[in-house]
């Protein structure tokens, strides 16, 4: 699961693929044809997922939701581990399982920031399928048991 945070992902997303990446996020304001992109990653095997930052609303990729396997919601700002997640991000899971319900798409909704044992049943309670915890587990004295902890919030 590749997250590219780059300048063209047009021209590098494919090269990831090519290197047997089984999925790619990539964003919005980065890509000058994010449905072209979709589908060539998706054409090429790999599955071809949006990311969207805290101050970036969901609503754009509404339309295109279906081209896309997965969302990653953003629930901190890019760049360092180790931030407090914002609860403002939850709206943003609703709203986006609400739509993939609705649609009947098999969309996944990923969660990347600030994801702990503390919050992951809020998270997937609002509509998350997958979280990405880095500093909760890596930081914790025991990984093992905080990754329990985690599955059974």
């Amino acid at each position: 699961d590749v997250h590219l945070m780059i300048e063209d992902p047009d021209r590098w997303a494919p090269e990831y693929a090519k290197l047997g990446a089984a999925s790619i996020s990539f964003h919005m304001g980065a890509t000058h044809a994010p449905v072209r992109l979709a589908r060539q990653l998706r054409d090429m095997g790999c599955k071809a997922c949006f990311a969207v930052r805290p101050a970036e609303p969901v609503e754009p990729i509404f339309d295109i939701l279906d081209e896309f396997d997965m969302v990653l919601i953003m629930t901190v700002e890019p760049g360092f581990g180790g931030q407090a997640f914002i609860p403002a991000s939850l709206e943003k899971i609703a709203q986006l399982r609400a739509l993939a319900d609705e649609l009947g798409t098999e969309t996944i909704i990923e969660v990347d920031g600030g994801i702990s044992s503390h919050n992951a049943h809020e998270v997937f309670g609002a509509g998350a399928d997958v979280l990405v915890a880095g500093n909760a587990v890596f930081g914790a004295e025991d990984p093992q048991a905080e990754i329990v902890k985690m599955l059974n919030a």
